[in-house]
């Protein structure tokens, strides 16, 4: 077979990755939640470009191992040893440089859409320079809030969600107006919580004493459910709080409603009071979960 032949075949198997690959990745957009954030767009975008480069790089040796295999095994009585072979210099630089470029370029693009997802005060809590002071490594670091529509606190307990919006209305429901940039004040009561729903593609870690701000943007209405995503403890599993994005008008007319609308029951403490239904009792020890309370204050137990 001639070069240009060989050359040839080389570049229609490429291209067949390449076709390949680009379906597989655009595959992986219905292997997510659909997408009701503009963050979650920017999120789903990486993981179809890596599942595309996975694919190409499984197809295409996977491919090699077979045609090798297929065209280049030894015959049934041959024991002889092959050839060594030889290094290319173009090819190593050219799989030393691409993977490189490759990493660097993810890393950026990362970097690049965790600035756009606004959230500030996550300064270290401790730092491993000895010779810094320790009232400094402790306190944490205000950055500027960009602008946002509104500001909702969010309030994280052992087991429950609660939330304040403006005119101090206080609610375990989040309520979000769609296409509308909401700021969340993340506060954490006791131990670490993690704010984490799906269809945002958005987990941040809450951590106690720690005002830390995410601003999110809903663009899909619809309900939605937030999980806590560390372990908290007994009955973190329970931790849940349903998650609606509405209309603007439908959100003012929940917030005029909700004024007066009771708090429903914790499922903590419905579980817990619940009789044993086991034959015999653990004896671990749980945190016995707390009845229904909307914090007050924006700093949870800063005094202690």
């Amino acid at each position: 077979m001639s070069r240009f032949l060989q050359y040839l075949l080389i570049a229609v198997c490429i291209t067949v990755l390449l076709v390949i690959s680009r379906w597989v990745g655009s595959l992986a957009y219905t292997w997510m939640p659909p997408q009701a954030t503009e963050e979650a767009q920017k999120v789903d975008q990486i993981f179809s470009f890596l599942t595309s480069v996975g694919t190409f790089v499984l197809v295409g040796l996977v491919g090699m191992m077979l045609y090798s295999a297929i065209f280049f095994r030894a015959s049934k009585h041959d024991y002889t040893e092959g050839h060594p072979s030889r290094g290319d210099v173009r090819l190593e630089i050219l799989w030393t440089v691409t993977p490189t470029l490759l990493v660097l370029w993810i890393a950026f693009q990362g970097f690049k859409i965790y600035q756009q997802l606004d959230v500030l005060n996550l300064g270290p809590i401790v730092h491993l320079h000895l010779l810094e002071e320790p009232a400094l490594a402790a306190a944490p670091t205000q950055d500027k809030a960009k602008p946002a529509d509104q500001t909702v606190d969010v309030f994280a307990k052992q087991w429950e969600w609660s939330f304040r919006y403006p005119n101090n209305i206080t609610s375990n429901e989040l309520h979000l107006p769609v296409n509308r940039r909401t700021r969340l004040n993340l506060n954490a009561q006791e131990v670490i919580h993690g704010f984490y729903v799906p269809e945002f593609r958005l987990k941040q870690d809450i951590v106690p004493k720690r005002d830390i701000d995410l601003v999110v943007t809903p663009i899909r209405e619809g309900k939605y459910t937030l999980k806590d995503s560390q372990f908290s403890g007994t009955y973190f599993a329970l931790m849940e709080a349903p998650v609606y994005v509405e209309s603007r008008e439908k959100y003012n007319q929940w917030l005029s409603k909700a004024a007066n609308q009771p708090i429903t029951s914790n499922q903590a403490v419905a579980e817990y009071t619940q009789p044993q239904k086991t034959l015999f009792k653990s004896g671990w020890y749980t945190v016995a979960p707390a009845q229904t309370a909307i914090a007050k204050e924006r700093n949870i137990n800063n005094d202690t």
